[in-house]
Parts: C-alpha cells; sequence; structure tokens
C-alpha cells in the first residue's frame, strides 16, 4: 500500500512550526524534508526515522522497523504526539546536513 496524500497533509499538519516543511515522492513514497533537510521517510503511511544519536533518548522505548526491503532499521515515528515528533525534528536538525546537488555529471553542483 503506498502512502496517501491525506496522510502526508496530516504530517505536515502534526508538525507544523517545526521549519520549512515540503515533501518528495518517490518511487510511490515520500520523504518529508524540514529546511531542506530530509527527516521523514514516510512507507505505507508510516513515519521512518534514521537511527541517530542525537535521538536515542527521545526515541527510547519506540518501534522499529524497515521502510523497504534492504533497508537498515529505523525508528517509527507516531505522529500521534506532536510533542515527541517536534522534539526529534529539533534534535535532528543541527545534525543532517542539506543534501548536495549533484549535477548530471555526478560532480557536486558549486553553491
Amino acid at each position: 500500500m503506498a502512502t496517501t496524500q491525506d496522510y502526508i497533509d496530516f504530517i505536515t499538519d502534526q508538525i507544523e512550526g517545526s521549519g520549512e516543511i515540503r515533501s518528495r515522492k518517490m518511487f510511490g513514497e515520500y520523504m518529508v524534508y524540514v529546511n531542506d533537510r530530509p527527516l521523514l521517510l514516510v512507507c505505507d503511511n508510516t513515519v521512518y526515522i534514521k537511527m541517530h544519536d542525537a535521538i536515542t533518548s527521545v526515541m527510547k522505548g519506540c518501534p522499529t522497523g524497515h521502510p523497504y526491503n534492504g533497508a537498515k532499521e529505523h525508528y517509527i515515528l507516531d505522529l500521534e504526539d506532536r510533542e515527541k515528533a517536534l522534539a526529534v525534528i529539533s534534535a535532528l536538525l543541527p545534525v543532517i546536513p542539506i543534501p548536495v546537488k549533484k549535477t548530471k555529471t555526478g560532480k557536486e553542483k558549486k553553491a
């Protein structure tokens, strides 16, 4: 089951105020960016967060799973808990880099 646009809208509403939010559809699923940083991987209407030292304490006891076959284990974020979602985003923003855009030749594009 692919992620629905309604669920992406729900995510956007829940994390409103955390920064500039946008989503990008990829293979029927989505990546949600906050301030141009890829933070939330959304697959099958489930929000996955990369396991990172910055959120270990916040996500302690939370379920984990694999967003797709072959993926590393991720935390599963319950967006019903808005406070936790905002805490996770706030902890990740300083440590997750903005992806470098590549040119068609595969070289990094200079800013």
